[in-house]
C-alpha cells in the first residue's frame, strides 16, 4: 500500500491527459497487442523462431544478432525485430496506459484491466522465452499464440471501458437474449482459435527452417483439424446470426448495430482468407494475413459485447458510450 502510495504520488507530478489522450493510449494498446501477434506469425512463416536461439539473450555470449554461419542474417533480424516490438512497443504503450488512467483517477474497473496489460505482457514475455528454449514445442508456441488472443481481448474491452464515463450506472443497449449469444459465440470463438492453433501446428510451417526436423510437430490429420475448425467458425456465425435476428425484432442503439454489421465484415472477410488458404496449400502471406484477420475478429466481438451494455450518466436517458460508435 505504501508502495503504491508512493507511485500515485509520482504519477501526480505528470500532466493530466484528457478522455481524447487516454483513449488513444488504450487505442495504441490494443494495436500493439495485435501487432505483436501478427509479426509472431511472420517469425513462424518465415522459419526464424530460432533465429535467436535463446533467451533473454539473442546468443549465449551476444544480446545482440551476430554472424553465424548456421543462423542466416535474416532468420536473426526477424526473431530480434519482433523482441524489439515486444519490448519498445507493447511494453510502453502497456505502461502509458497504466499512467494516463491512474493519473486521470479512473473507476477502479479500468485500473484493474490497464494494470492486466503490463502484467500479462511480463508474462507473455517469459512463455516466449520458454518457446524458443523448449525448442518451439507445438504446445508451447500454441500457448503463447492463444495468450495474445486473449490479451486483445482484454485490451480491445479496456479501449470501450476507457471511454464510458466513471459515474452513472450500466444499462442494456440490446436484447439480453442477444448479449448472451455474442458471449456464447465468444466462446465458440476461443475454441475455433484454438483449433486454429492446432491446424497450424501440424501444418507446413514448423516455425524453424534451419532444421525444421528437430521442430516438435502434431502428426493428426490436417483435414481432420480443419474440419472441426471450419465446424467451430460456422457455429460462431450461426450464433452472431441468431443474435442479429434478436437485435433487428427488439431495441438496440445505433452503436450496437452498427459494430454489428462490421463484426460481419470482418469475420467474412477472415473466413474467405482462410478457405482461399487452405486450397492453395497455406501460403506464408495468408497465414499472416489470417493472424491479422483473427485479431480484427476477436477485438470486434470484444467490442460488441461491450456496446451491449453501456454506461450512462446519472439522468441522462440514453448511453453516451462512443468510444467503439
Amino acid at each position: 500500500m505504501l508502495v503504491y502510495q508512493l507511485f500515485l504520488r509520482l504519477v501526480d507530478r505528470l500532466p493530466m491527459p484528457g478522455l481524447k489522450a487516454q483513449r488513444r493510449f488504450a487505442l495504441a494498446v490494443l494495436l500493439s497487442q495485435a501487432l505483436i501477434a501478427v509479426t509472431g506469425s511472420v517469425v513462424r512463416v518465415t522459419g526464424s523462431g530460432l533465429g535467436c536461439p535463446t533467451w533473454p539473450k539473442c546468443f549465449d555470449d551476444s544480446l545482440l544478432p551476430i554472424p553465424q554461419d548456421e543462423v542466416p542474417w535474416w532468420h536473426q533480424a526477424i526473431e530480434f525485430g519482433n523482441r524489439q516490438i515486444a519490448v519498445w512497443i507493447v511494453v510502453t504503450t502497456s505502461i502509458a496506459i497504466v499512467l494516463a488512467v491512474t493519473r486521470a483517477r479512473r473507476r477502479r474497473e479500468i485500473l484493474v484491466y490497464a494494470w492486466i496489460m503490463p502484467a500479462s505482457t511480463f508474462a507473455q514475455g517469459i512463455l516466449g522465452g520458454i518457446t524458443v528454449l523448449t525448442g518451439l514445442r507445438w504446445w508451447v508456441v500454441g500457448a503463447h499464440m492463444l495468450v495474445s488472443c486473449a490479451m486483445v481481448w482484454i485490451a480491445a474491452t479496456l479501449y470501450a471501458k476507457v471511454g464510458e464515463p466513471d459515474e452513472g450506472t450500466e444499462i442494456e443497449t440490446a436484447p439480453a437474449g442477444a448479449r448472451r449469444l455474442v458471449s456464447i459465440s465468444a466462446a465458440v470463438m476461443a475454441l475455433a482459435l484454438a483449433a486454429g492453433v492446432v491446424v497450424t501446428a501440424a501444418g507446413p510451417h514448423a516455425g524453424d527452417r534451419t532444421n525444421p526436423k528437430a521442430i516438435d510437430r502434431l502428426d493428426v490429420s490436417i483435414p481432420l483439424l480443419t474440419s472441426l475448425h471450419g465446424v467451430l467458425v460456422a457455429t460462431y456465425l450461426g450464433l452472431l446470426i441468431g443474435a442479429a435476428v434478436l437485435i433487428a425484432r427488439g431495441p438496440s442503439t445505433p452503436a450496437v448495430r452498427r459494430r454489428l454489421r462490421i463484426v460481419f465484415a470482418v469475420v467474412a472477410a477472415q473466413s474467405l482468407i482462410g478457405i482461399v488458404q487452405y486450397f492453395t496449400g497455406v501460403p506464408a502471406l495468408l497465414v499472416v494475413l489470417h493472424v491479422a484477420g483473427a485479431m480484427s475478429v476477436i477485438a470486434e466481438t470484444a467490442l460488441l459485447y461491450r456496446l451491449m451494455a453501456a454506461r450512462v450518466v446519472r439522468g441522462a436517458d440514453r448511453p453516451t458510450d462512443k468510444v467503439a460508435a
